[in-house]
């Protein structure tokens, strides 16, 4: 472990990340699962991307939010995947400690993208069903790019001051990071400072990016459900529902992963299912984002078929 004294603190200059499983012969079988899932999140979310660029009646606002949420999967994965498919595949399972913060940012800044990309689209879909005739001026393209902007934007910069926090915490015992990718709460254990200052940003940093966005989807799909309950003719619930149904799907499946994982009292959690939770939204979710959008999706399964047509 190669450790740095300046000023009499001592600086751990490298990590060890112990990852999923310290048996060395599950190494391959666990390199054979997740390069699949890697490979099928870069293909299936690319083809989402370039499908709602060239097909023309797929550029509306609901196909552009989808096109940015696939684009984040592809950075939000990225960030996590490949690291682990080296050591899995190398061995060398050591990660610098400016690496180490820049995984932890870009992490962080991607979830946050993620999780503001949910509720803007949670929004889309609540103007969509509630406000039709008004939906046009309400949801126009000035909107949308400002809307998306403005969660790139605000989730990286957010992401700023926790990691500026953790760089200046002191870390003067083990360097062996149980986990498979620089995380919050395994951070946190290693350092042999105070961190409650940064707990307590922790806590205030999750309200704003992870409860205010979920409380405000929740909202939006109350005042969706109650709209599509009001329709009279089941066909038109039916249609009514079926433009929002993979958004739900895709909004439930991702924050019961990170809820289970950033809000289990700390006497009740289990370190392996929290990293089996962690591999559920970092490597499976925006695996499975994609196949949902394309499964449930009459229009996006079109333009699919469209290049086989013939």
């Amino acid at each position: 472990m190669e450790r740095i004294d300046i000023e009499n603190r001592t600086m751990v200059t490298e990590f060890i990340i112990l990852g999923l499983s310290a048996n060395p012969q599950l190494q391959i079988p666990l390199l054979l699962v997740f390069f699949p899932i890697y490979l099928i999140t870069l293909l299936g979310n690319l083809v989402i991307i370039i499908v709602v660029c060239a097909e023309p009646h797929l550029h509306t606002p609901m196909y552009f939010f989808l096109s940015n949420l696939a684009l984040t999967d592809i950075c939000y994965t990225s960030t996590i995947i490949p690291k682990l498919l080296g050591i899995l595949l190398s061995g060398v399972n050591t990660v610098s400690y400016a690496g180490c913060l820049t995984q932890l940012y870009f992490f962080l800044g991607s979830a946050g993208v993620e999780i503001f990309l949910l509720t803007a689209m949670a929004y889309d879909r609540y103007v969509a069903i509630c406000h039709p005739l008004r939906y046009p001026h309400i949801i126009n393209w000035r909107v949308c790019i400002l809307m998306a902007a403005a969660c790139w934007i605000s989730a990286f910069l957010n992401s700023m001051p926790t990691t500026v926090f953790f760089s200046r915490l002191s870390f003067c015992g083990s360097n062996k990071i149980d986990h498979f990718f620089c995380d919050l709460s395994p951070l946190l254990k290693l350092s042999c400072t105070d961190t409650a200052s940064i707990e307590t940003l922790i806590l205030l940093d999750g309200s704003f990016t992870s409860l205010l966005p979920f409380l405000l989807t929740i909202i939006s799909y109350i005042y969706i459900i109650s709209a599509i309950l009001r329709i009279r003719s089941a066909g038109g619930r039916r249609k009514a529902f079926s433009t929002c149904s993979s958004h739900l799907t895709v909004v439930s499946i991702f924050y019961v992963s990170i809820f289970c994982v950033y809000l289990t009292p700390a006497s009740a959690f289990s370190l392996g299912l929290g990293k089996i939770l962690s591999v559920f939204y970092t490597a499976v979710t925006p695996m499975l984002n994609p196949l949902i959008y394309t499964v449930r999706n009459q229009e996006v399964k079109q333009a699919l078929r469209k290049p086989f047509g013939k």
